[in-house]
């Protein structure tokens, strides 16, 4: 088997694996992302993660999975940048239109709160041992960054919205570090960010409003294409624009079917832009939930593809340079606040903390496949919801 063919398999197989096992959101998929690519198989330095890790934070879309297709075309170039993508969402995907099948046929939602209680706890741990790592990464460059790091979790533990943190962040390092040549220009950064994060907030759900209409395809396609380039932050930012969009403006779902929906796409490991899967298949059936899930993930292919070329061309401008540092910064601590949040409704009752404590401990001696810990304590979960 040829070199290139053996790393595209690798990138596969990373991937499919980071589908099926991803729960926890975004700052989860990174944090076991860089066990795989950084730690177990050396793929990418420290630094080189998080260079990646902040240019693709600065973009719409889903995060983790534009990480992900990044990663695939450094391994694997253009072919690993799609074949990572896919193998990312795909079992997402199949999971939240199973998922969605269910509600239609019976009106709720499956309970995973047992497998949940167990795999919490080791998403936990996964992304401490990732922040240590990517935090040396951080201080290295210098004391500024470290501090934005500790404001950014800070902030994001305060509920400020995570892209007006981002923009602040890459604003404050770049502009110190060319304070000699221009001043001040903090603000054509923040500004942006600050009209971005204004226009994700929606109004609130008609009370009454619990219908779903029938769709036709290329609607949903606009839509949700839509959704993928203008949606900032995160999957839980997502929920805003689906409120404003598909409740209030299109009525397409009411209040409780898109709380669903979202709920659908959070309790599925995998983006948590695979609650477009579930809206697809609420207003269009099978073709709308394909159709849906296309359109708002293509975007990202597109957009990491133009942006991997430019990194090289970025790192020479001072200006850019010192933004991506700022917005890497940033990221990681915004992963902190995550982590905190996270553990907060994880790890309650002494089997949680003791399930978190010992997959602390045996990731941080030992390169593990995180596959292995998150089964284990989904197993732990299961096994005490019985």
């Amino acid at each position: 088997m040829s070199e290139g063919r053996r790393g595209l398999l690798a990138v596969a197989r990373v991937s499919a694996t980071l589908g099926v096992i991803g729960f926890g959101g975004p700052a989860a998929h990174v944090a076991m992302l860089r066990v795989e690519v950084v730690e177990r198989r050396r793929w990418l330095t420290d630094a080189e993660f998080l260079e990646l890790f902040a240019a693709t934070g600065a973009l719409p879309g889903p995060g983790s999975t534009q990480m992900v297709i990044a990663v695939g075309r450094r391994r694997a170039g253009w072919a690993g940048l799609a074949v990572a993508g896919t193998c990312f969402i795909a079992p997402s995907t199949a999971t939240v239109l199973v998922l969605a099948w269910l509600y239609v046929r019976y009106g709720h939602l499956p309970a995973v709160g047992g497998l949940l209680y167990g795999v919490k706890p080791v998403v936990v741990a996964v992304i401490v041992v990732s922040l240590w790592g990517l935090g040396r990464g951080v201080v290295a460059t210098g004391a500024l960054p470290a501090a934005v790091s500790v404001a950014a979790a800070a902030g994001f533990l305060a509920g400020v919205d995570p892209l007006v943190v981002l923009g602040a962040g890459a604003a404050v390092v770049t502009v110190w570090r060319n304070r000699g040549s221009v001043r001040a220009r903090g603000a054509a950064v923040v500004a942006p960010a600050l009209a971005l994060a204004a226009a994700g907030r929606g109004g609130r759900a008609r009370p009454g409003a619990t219908a779903t209409v029938h769709v036709g395809l290329w609607p949903v396609a606009r839509e949700f294409a839509k959704l993928g380039v203008i949606v900032f932050g995160s999957g839980y930012v997502l929920l805003a624009f689906l409120q404003r969009d598909l409740v209030h403006q299109l009525h397409w779902l009411g209040a409780r079917q898109l709380l669903d929906a979202v709920a659908a796409g959070q309790v599925t490991p995998g983006p948590v832009f695979a609650t477009a899967t579930f809206v697809g298949y609420l207003v269009s059936g099978v073709p709308g939930a394909l159709v849906a899930t296309i359109a708002i993930f293509l975007p990202s292919f597109v957009m990491v593809a133009a942006l991997i070329p430019l990194l090289s061309k970025v790192r020479r401008s001072s200006w850019a340079s010192g933004a991506l540092d700022g917005a890497g910064a940033v990221a990681v601590g915004l992963m902190a606040g995550v982590a905190v949040t996270l553990a907060r409704s994880g790890l309650v009752g002494p089997l949680a903390v003791a399930v978190g404590v010992v997959a602390l401990v045996v990731l941080a001696r030992f390169r593990v496949n995180t596959a292995w810990m998150v089964l284990a304590g989904g197993v732990v979960g299961v096994l005490h919801s019985l």
